[in-house]
């Protein structure tokens, strides 16, 4: 038995330092599309990618969106043009370390850090203190809890794919399973010391665990989880009654049952509606 791990360990370092040498793939007509409708801001001399869209007329609403690990703002391309036709202003980043956005190594990549890109480029829009909803989806999720802390987002918040106490109680954030373990940042192969740097979120959340997840157990900003039951890193029904139990004044939707982790991809349209309905229900 120890031979046989032994070969497979002589055989897998030298595929590894192939596949971390290999060139990125090409972007996709799609990407392509997606990114040179975007624009590049700059935040401590490192560039940040971003799409802004005007949107409905007579509406003044903009809405923030705010992407997950390990992917990028393009999570949002499919409820895109929906957003839209409700909303004036549609905007959505890619974060630091994300996307089309810089990856700078060694960096010390931080969620305190993506809030403050965040409250940058609202600024740069010259949105800093207009009123904003907000979209958010796994690590978005910690970001944009960080900024509720700090009271950045005066009226609407929807939390969608909120990753909650998935230690059971223990502290806020994803269990990492094995297929998120092993996928690259937006067609991006990083090297392991930028996997890790990046992954410093979860100790991260574990460590501000009290001052995030008392953000949203004090805020007065209305809440919403957009939850699919077949998700694998917050399990159903566990995770939906600590969720309720936790956050007991926050409104659900929940999805059909083959939904999983990336509902705004897998069922854009069931996604959208369960946002709107929140929206213009106030």
């Amino acid at each position: 038995m120890k031979e046989c791990w032994l070969q497979v360990a002589l055989l897998a370092v030298p595929l590894l330092a192939v596949y971390l040498h290999l060139p990125p793939p090409q972007a996709s007509p799609a990407l392509r599309s997606w990114k040179s409708s975007g624009s590049f801001f700059t935040y401590n001399n490192l560039n940040i990618f971003y799409r802004d869209s005007s949107g409905a007329l007579g509406s003044s609403d903009v809405v923030v969106l705010l992407h997950g690990f390990p992917t990028s703002s393009y999570d949002w391309s499919k409820i895109w043009e929906g957003l839209t036709q409700r909303f004036h202003r549609v905007i959505a980043l890619d974060f630091l370390g994300f996307g089309f956005s810089d990856k700078p190594r060694p960096h010390g990549y931080s969620i305190f850090e993506q809030a403050a890109i965040v409250e940058g480029l609202l600024r740069h829009l010259g949105l800093r203190h207009r009123r904003i909803n907000l979209v958010s989806h796994d690590y978005g999720d910690t970001v944009a809890q960080e900024l509720l802390h700090r009271s950045l987002l005066p009226p609407l918040l929807c939390l969608s794919k909120f990753h909650f106490f998935p230690g059971w109680g223990q502290f806020l954030g994803p269990t990492l399973s094995p297929h998120r373990q092993n996928s690259g940042i937006c067609g991006r192969r990083p090297n392991n010391d930028f996997s890790l740097s990046i992954l410093q979120y979860i100790n991260q959340r574990k460590k501000h665990r009290e001052r995030w997840v008392g953000a949203l157990m004090s805020t007065s900003v209305p809440l919403h989880l957009i939850y699919g039951p077949l998700d694998p890193v917050n399990p159903h029904p566990e995770f939906l009654q600590l969720y309720k139990k936790v956050l007991p004044t926050s409104t659900v939707s929940v999805l059909d049952d083959h939904i999983s982790h990336y509902p705004q991809l897998e069922d854009p349209t069931g996604f959208l509606n369960a946002y709107l309905n929140f929206i213009n229900s106030f």
